[in-house]
């Protein structure tokens, strides 16, 4: 119920418009990453989490070199720990808030606006607009938190779920032109001109133009690549010190930092994206090298370079309309697929630090439950090197591979143009909520397994 009713209030949210917008000419920063960072252009929810996943990266950062001094394992420093995300968390959202408004053009407001009877002009509407945002923020902050404490799974998945699972539907059924069922309704009843299917321009109308078949063959596989993947692992066998016949088995599944890294890397290429758009909107004599921008895009220089690939149009210069050279969109190319291979790995081993999924922490787990490795003694340091020989090196393929679907999904396109990494997020939030479920079931049933996962 608690899950159910933060989803109404996220969609409500979502639709509840910044009273003061200009209507029309607003530049949504984070429109190729709203599947990922969640919330809407335009609404009260316009930051979506984007500040939540920044500001876990800076504690993250700030917790891997051990500068924040804080024992997450003291009751005391938890509550100091949880306090100091909350307040960077609407650092956050100030910092990200304010460019939006008041740089200009982004969030365009109305030169007057009457409140009842109250007259409000100039940068006072623009006070009002922010406000919206802040609350916004601040709003979708303890919505994460009630979700991660009375309901089901975390709030940052569910808000990632909603937005997703909204532009497939809408990709898939939407009555207009994009719409899949109705784009192949066009073109069955002649209505789109297909030409000779064994023609380039026939061939590449049904593949990549109004027919979308590699983006729906890359959406279904995307989803069984996903699910295939999480049931893949490795299985170490447990047995219980003092109780006869109590046995189980620690998975360690290929994704073992699951999915949920890639909101880290996509929200620091996001933040780097944000960046290049306040220069080039407040720099007027920005050196190219840096950056040009064509229609609120980068078409050149560092930040089109360091920018995403978001759909096939991007980089398939042999029939798209691309303006660059084959070997800029190469480059741009491989420095995507590096970034995300790359960091995908980095951030699932910060993940698995951070979250208590190392050898360390689940060494101590098990030997606190009372259980054992068959044929080891019953000690936390001999149970941790056994962990050290799967989860570090397991982490790393994982989190390489889930960056590397990640941009073979983008570059292909999905159905709704769904990035690859939301779809990948989609899919796997989806499986670990149904595990989730599972799990507590499986508690319920055997009060033993409670003490072994420390939730007694």
């Amino acid at each position: 119920m608690w899950t159910a009713g933060i989803l109404m209030l996220y969609f409500f949210l979502t639709n509840v418009t910044l009273l003061g917008l200009q209507s029309g000419g607003a530049n949504d920063l984070f429109g190729e990453f709203r599947a990922i960072l969640a919330g809407s252009q335009g609404s009260v929810l316009q930051v979506g989490i984007g500040p939540i996943v920044t500001a876990s990266i800076v504690l993250q950062l700030l917790g891997g070199a051990n500068l924040l001094g804080l024992d997450t394992d003291d009751p005391r420093d938890q509550v100091l720990y949880q306090g100091l995300q909350k307040l960077l968390v609407v650092m956050m959202v100030i910092l990200t808030g304010l460019p939006m408004v008041f740089a200009g053009g982004f969030l365009p407001a109305q030169q007057t606006l009457q409140l009842g009877g109250l007259a409000l002009e100039g940068t006072q509407v623009q006070l009002l607009m922010f406000a919206q945002i802040l609350v916004g923020g601040i709003l979708i902050l303890y919505m994460d938190e009630v979700v991660s404490k009375w309901g089901v799974g975390s709030g940052i998945g569910l808000f990632i779920i909603a937005g997703v699972s909204q532009r497939l539907v809408t990709g898939l059924v939407q009555p207009a032109q994009g719409g899949f069922l109705f784009d192949w309704y066009r073109i069955l009843t002649g209505q789109v001109d297909v030409g000779s299917l064994v023609s380039a321009s026939g061939l590449q109308t049904l593949l990549i133009g109004e027919g979308q078949l590699i983006a729906l063959l890359t959406t279904l596989l995307i989803f069984g690549i996903v699910v295939y993947a999480e049931s893949v692992r490795v299985e170490i066998p447990l047995s219980h010190a003092r109780v006869k016949g109590a046995r189980g088995r620690f998975p360690v599944k290929l994704i073992y930092a699951s999915v949920l890294p890639m909101i880290l890397v996509r929200a620091v290429q996001a933040n780097v994206q944000f960046m290049g758009q306040i220069l080039n909107r407040q720099w007027s004599g920005m050196p190219a090298w840096l950056g040009t921008y064509s229609q609120g895009q980068p078409d050149g220089g560092f930040f089109y370079y360091v920018s995403p690939i978001y759909s096939p149009q991007d980089w398939m210069w042999f029939t798209a309309n691309v303006s660059q050279e084959w070997w800029q969109v190469l480059i741009r190319i491989g420095i995507d697929v590096t970034f995300m291979v790359v960091g995908g790995a980095i951030f699932a081993i910060f993940w698995v630090e951070t979250t208590d999924m190392g050898p360390e922490s689940t060494a101590k787990q098990i030997q606190n439950s009372g259980m054992q490795i068959p044929g080891f003694r019953q000690n936390v340091g001999v149970i941790e090197k056994v962990m050290e020989r799967y989860i570090p090196q397991v982490t790393v393929i994982g989190g390489a591979l889930v960056g590397l679907l990640a941009v073979w999904a983008n570059m292909l396109g999905t159905i709704g143009s769904v990035s690859g990494t939301g779809l990948l997020l989609a899919v796997s939030i989806t499986y670990k909520l149904y595990e989730e479920i599972a799990e507590e079931q499986l508690m319920e049933m055997h009060p033993m397994m409670r003490q072994m996962f420390g939730n007694e």
